[in-house]
């Protein structure tokens, strides 16, 4: 007798769901809402300008990892020029906190010429120092440039002034990143000068 294979969950299971037709985009992060300490959230990825306001924002459930999403956030940043040209897309410095602090992340950074403020974390000192030599020169770090990264701070209180973005009502994923594109714009719009 030969083994009969297991039926597929007749619904969308949190676990495993198989894609179909009804079903494309099924499995963990469906729509950027994911388990977290509080339930089902979503989690806004933010660059900010020096005057506190957002450049690009990238959504994951809540349960995802900042650091992974660093490096895409980075490619999306796109600078005006005062006049005509190109955007920049490499900025001056990305200043971020620890959890930002990955050896792909500088790597990164390192190749692109871009300075990074980024504190690093204590286990990744820890490993270092029990290296030896060997664990190589801790990463520079200027304590006195990363005071100004309370400015990606100052830019989410801003963008959590507006209700639809501090509490998501929107279903679907691409109606909430327009609701926080909307709230983008509208930061924009109360200081428009460059």
């Amino acid at each position: 007798m030969r083994p009969v294979p297991a039926a597929p969950c007749p619904r969308n299971c949190a676990r495993g769901a198989v894609p179909n037709d009804k079903n494309r985009a099924a499995g963990p992060g469906r729509e950027a809402l994911g388990r977290s300490r509080g339930g089902l959230s979503t989690k806004i990825h933010l660059a900010a300008g020096r005057r506190c306001r957002p450049l690009t924002r990238i959504l994951t459930p809540g349960q995802y990892g900042d650091c992974p999403q660093f490096i895409p956030l980075m490619g999306q940043v796109r600078i005006a020029r005062r006049g005509t040209g190109h955007p920049r897309t490499r900025p001056g410095a990305a200043m971020g906190d620890k959890a930002y602090s990955s050896a792909a992340n500088r790597a990164y950074l390192r190749r692109r010429g871009i300075t990074a403020v980024i504190p690093v974390k204590e286990d990744q000192k820890n490993n270092r120092r029990a290296r030896g030599r060997r664990g190589g020169r801790p990463p520079v770090f200027d304590a006195t440039r990363y005071r100004d990264r309370t400015t990606v701070e100052r830019c989410f209180s801003k963008l959590k002034q507006f209700r639809a973005v501090a509490t998501r009502y929107d279903k679907r994923k691409e109606i909430y990143q327009g609701t926080v594109d909307v709230a983008s714009i509208r930061i924009w719009l109360r200081d428009p000068t460059t």
